[in-house]
């Protein structure tokens, strides 16, 4: 049940979680709309990483500029998010709370999900329990959790990733892309880095391209 949210947070909705109440805001589609909706995860709660990042609200207006609906969120212990960070583990529970939600609510859409960095482990986690029409996962890190063991993708898949990421090995991030089974469509972006500086317009036009198709 969504909870009306308080003044200074105007543009936020708050949902109940696993680990209490979870911050939320829903992006308009621009233009046609279509029948989907969108979540995007943001990066490591314990590394500053929030729904407002950067690349998150990059991720957030592409699908808004296909016709989605997208929702962002704070995981928990983030901004007004209640709980505290749980290693992927309650990060998990958290993004099924919310696909929950989204799915209750309009039960014919699409599920569109993208993460960013260690938002794109949990949405590539939850991609292998429930079906997505679309998956996009930035810089995923692949060797600081365990991404190597798991099942098979099998939601269309897009995997980007920068080649002057100091953050994450973009080598082994290839590495990992190359070696899956159903492999996703691989962007190499070489003049990005991990936060996209300076690359977050080129990133969105790309990523548009091929998820239109």
């Amino acid at each position: 049940m969504i909870i009306v949210p308080p003044e200074k947070t105007k543009h936020a909705h708050f949902i109940k979680g696993p680990a209490g109440q979870l911050e939320v805001v829903r992006d308009k589609a621009i233009g046609e709309e279509r029948k989907a909706l969108g979540v995007v995860c943001h990066p490591h709660p314990l590394y500053g990483g929030t729904m407002q990042n950067k690349v998150v609200v990059t991720l957030a207006k592409t699908f808004q500029y296909l016709g989605v609906q997208t929702i962002r969120f704070n995981f928990r212990g983030v901004g007004l998010s209640e709980g505290e960070s749980n290693s992927g583990e309650g990060e998990l529970e958290d993004l099924l709370a919310i696909i929950k939600w989204v799915s209750d609510e309009h039960p014919d859409y699409e599920l569109w999900l993208a993460g960013f960095s260690f938002g794109a482990y949990i949405a590539a986690r939850a991609a292998i329990q429930l079906t997505a029409q679309k998956l996009v996962t930035v810089a995923p890190p692949v060797i600081n959790f365990n991404m190597h063991n798991l099942p098979p993708i099998l939601s269309p898949w897009v995997l980007v990733q920068g080649e002057r990421d100091t953050v994450v090995s973009p080598q082994a991030v290839f590495d990992w892309a190359e070696s899956r089974d159903p492999k996703p469509i691989i962007l190499r972006f070489p003049e990005a880095d991990h936060f996209f500086h300076g690359q977050l317009v080129v990133l969105r036009q790309e990523l548009e391209a091929v998820l239109k198709d």
